[in-house]
């Protein structure tokens, strides 16, 4: 663990998988972390799942509830950032959810708008909060990095909520990339590919592919999805990993089938 430093992180979605992961990297690293989900029993599990090798873990890792969704409920937690910091040097947009596979004729209304309200809505929300703070703040700028998945690039079958909303979500870090040049705004969007989390274990026992058949993938651990995303964070404003992918080597991503 690196000693700690000023430097103040928010994730969304740090209740579990790749969220927790990251947010307990980013903290080892030395970074202050707002813990962000919607239970805050999970978030203070999470931030459990840390020690306090320096005995100050209730000042560096803060449980702070909020529903992406709500543009209320996103205000509220960056008006706690606000009042507490003074200021953001990191938003990770990560909160995500898992909706029934189905075909696309089959998708019900309101799973759709479950994945556009969480994955495209509610990192719009975070993102214009946050470029509202680091706007303002003394020094200016700062990084946002966005979860897109490799659902951002390639579908699964069966996905077309998932799909679509990860392939807005490349938009929004492009257009959100190019009005945060002016600011000092670092965007950027990491891509991560059946990293081993709890909601992905159905992929190592066997998933529909493309072809109609039934196949188990490889995984990784999350532990490297969070090290990539902390590579990100790491950057000086003045450079930028626009896109990253990172995924399990031999999942079939690039190839036919």
């Amino acid at each position: 663990m690196n000693p700690p430093h000023n430097r103040i992180a928010l994730v969304t979605g740090a209740g579990s998988g790749i969220g927790r992961a990251t947010a307990l990297a980013l903290l080892a690293d030395g970074w202050r972390v707002v813990f962000s989900g919607r239970r805050l029993d999970v978030l203070r599990e999470s931030i459990a799942l840390a020690g306090d090798p320096y005995g100050d873990i209730g000042q560096r890792a803060l449980a702070a509830p909020a529903d992406v969704t709500r543009a209320d409920s996103v205000e509220m937690l960056f008006d706690f950032i606000r009042a507490r910091f003074g200021r953001l040097d990191l938003l990770f947009n990560n909160a995500g959810v898992f909706v029934p596979a189905a075909p696309l004729e089959d998708v019900a209304l309101a799973h759709w708008r479950a994945s556009v309200d969480t994955h495209l809505t509610g990192a719009f929300l975070c993102t214009q909060q946050a470029f509202r703070l680091m706007k303002n703040q003394a020094p200016k700028g700062g990084r946002i990095i966005n979860n897109g998945s490799i659902a951002a690039h390639a579908p699964r079958p069966h996905s077309v909520a998932c799909t679509a909303t990860k392939h807005a979500v490349t938009g929004l870090t492009k257009a959100a990339s190019l009005d945060g040049r002016a600011h000092g705004i670092a965007v950027g969007q990491i891509d991560i590919g059946n990293a081993a989390t709890e909601l992905s274990d159905s992929i190592s026992s066997g998933i529909l592919q493309a072809d109609g058949s039934l196949k188990p993938e490889p995984r990784m651990d999350v532990r490297h999805a969070a090290s990539a995303v902390l590579q990100m964070a790491n950057l000086p404003l003045d450079a930028n990993v626009m896109f990253m992918t990172i995924m399990a080597t031999t999942m079939p991503f690039v190839g036919r089938g």
